[in-house]
């Protein structure tokens, strides 16, 4: 069993909700990723800012990346990952919220992300193409 500790990317870094997101698309440049887990000054994860949101959310509707806070993006419960979650069910996860990234946590602590690309090196190839599909549908 390949666990999500074993394929993820660590030492994944938060952007804090009070930061702007030009800031967040400094650091994500920075750091070379397309997403940032979104973390509150209570150190929680409130969810994952990604290189999509800034430009729809951000740029697209014309606001200021520089006065919008990366926490005003970050909707709902963050999706996460357990760190002992094998890889298959981090494929369940990401397919039933039609997610590309997902932070991973061991216990409260956000230990990395793990992506597609990840989950899909670690699958055998029917179920990656299941992944891909549903992923890529609607």
């Amino acid at each position: 069993m390949t666990t999500a500790r074993e394929i993820m990317t660590p030492g994944a870094e938060c952007i804090g909700e009070q930061d702007s997101t030009l800031e967040a698309a400094r650091k994500m440049t920075e750091l070379g990723v397309g997403a940032l887990p979104v973390c509150g000054t209570d150190n929680k994860l409130k969810g994952v800012l990604t290189d999509r949101d800034l430009v729809v959310k951000v740029l697209g509707v014309g606001k200021d990346p520089g006065q919008t806070k990366a926490g005003e993006l970050a909707q709902g419960e963050a999706v996460t990952i357990g760190a002992d979650d094998d890889a298959e069910e981090v494929m369940v996860t990401m397919t039933e919220h039609k997610v590309r990234r997902l932070p991973v946590i061991d216990g409260q602590e956000l230990v990395g992300m793990v992506a597609q690309a990840d989950v899909a090196r670690a699958l055998p190839q029917p179920k990656v193409g299941d992944l891909l599909e549903a992923l890529s549908a609607g």
